[in-house]
This record gives structure tokens, sequence and C-alpha cells, in this order.
């Protein structure tokens, strides 16, 4: 049972999402599709209407009320997203109260650098700029310096690239990509969606797609070589 509990938290199988504008409605379809179970909650009845045939349950209600979060059960989710839009004293309020009754796992949207600095001060586990991270990978595959960007962390960050001529039919290990430009093949594809681990004996050819993953500054050079 112990067991089962622990599997229950790592995957997080239990999440109320609060907000069901574009973000959290389409970060609460994908938990869904991927076998969680939601809780949506949003004070717009029609948004929550809109949701209520594709989330496990939708509730209209006011987050900024303790009262309320105790009512809904806020203790047995195993995480919570904050995913209200404009109105930021309502997300600094939810997010407060959700770290005061004690949800493991507290996620908050930030607006701006100011609204996040808030909601790391307040103890929200992740504090997250949707906005400005995709602008940031948007930016990389507009500019042609890869074909997609994800940051992983505050430095680290993953690429995918197309192989320049100049790496043609060479291995891995006769270009010393690792200590030539301090970053990591990872995997290689034809660009059909098959991906394939890479190995110091991994040929590249012209062409194909390879994903990199480095720290930002030395991947950003190494994707103006590629």
């Amino acid at each position: 049972m112990a067991k089962d509990k622990a599997k229950r938290r790592i995957l997080h199988t239990n999440v109320i999402v609060i907000g069901m504008g574009r973000f959290g409605s389409s970060l609460a379809l994908e938990l869904m599709r991927t076998g969680h179970e939601v809780l949506g909650v949003d004070t717009d009845e029609r948004l929550v209407q809109q949701m209520a045939q594709e989330l496990t349950h939708t509730v209209r209600a006011n987050t900024t009320d303790e009262a309320v979060l105790q009512e809904l059960g806020i203790q047995e989710f195993d995480a919570a997203v904050v995913a209200i839009g404009a109105d930021i004293e309502a997300s600094i309020l939810t997010t407060s109260l959700l770290l005061q009754l004690g949800v493991p796992n507290v996620w908050a949207k930030a607006n701006s650098k100011s609204h996040g600095r808030i909601l790391e001060q307040l103890g929200a586990h992740h504090v997250i700029f949707p906005e400005y991270e995709m602008g940031k990978r948007v930016a990389h595959m507009v500019s042609g310096e890869s074909l997609d960007y994800v940051p992983i962390d505050n430095d680290f960050v993953m690429v995918k690239a197309k192989v320049p001529e100049s790496f043609n039919n060479q291995t891995l290990a006769e270009l010393k990509i690792r200590s030539n430009y301090q970053v990591t093949v990872v995997a290689v594809t034809k660009g059909d969606g098959a991906y394939e681990p890479a190995f110091p004996e991994t040929v590249l050819q012209s062409g194909d797609q390879i994903v990199v993953a480095g720290q930002v500054e030395p991947l950003d050079k190494f994707c103006q070589v590629v």
C-alpha cells in the first residue's frame, strides 16, 4: 500500500488545475491524455461548462477563499497548477492558500518577472513563464539556428538541428563534438519521427536531424556552426 501511494505521488495522478483559460485548459487536457485525473476550476461558468465533458471533474469556484479550497478537498491532490491569467491578486492569494493547506507540489503561472518573484517568495515549488519560454523557443526557430529549442533548466537546453554537410559520413567519435563544442548529441533521426540514441560509433549523414543537449552558451555557438 505504501509503495502504491509513493508511486502515485511521483506520477501526480490527481491534479487540480485552477484557471481554464488557454494555458490551463491545454495543460489539463494533456494531463487527461496521459492518464491523470484532473479537476478543472474557474470562476467563469462558461469555461467550466466547456471543459465539463473533457476533464474528470470541473467546478465553478473562487479559490481565493480558504473554505472553498477545503470543500474541494485540496489536501487530497498530489499537485496543483495555478493557471490564473490576468488577475494577479487571485493568482497570488490562491498560490499562498495552496501552500498553507499543504499541497505537496504547487505549480504557478507567472505573467511577468515581478509576478514570478512574488510567487517564488511565497514558496511555490515551480514558477513557469509560458509566454516568455515559448518566445525564446520560437525565436531560435525563426532565426534558423535550430529546428526546435527546449529549455530544461536555467542554463541547460536541448535543441534539434540539421546535420551540416561538413559532418557528413563521419562518426561522433571522429567529430569529437563533446570535446570541441562542450555539448552532447543524444539522439539522431532521419526526420521521420523515429529517434535512435547516439553513440560514439553513430555515423551522421547530411540532412539528418540531431538532438543536442548542453549549457546555453556553448550550445548557441554549436548551433551557429550547424
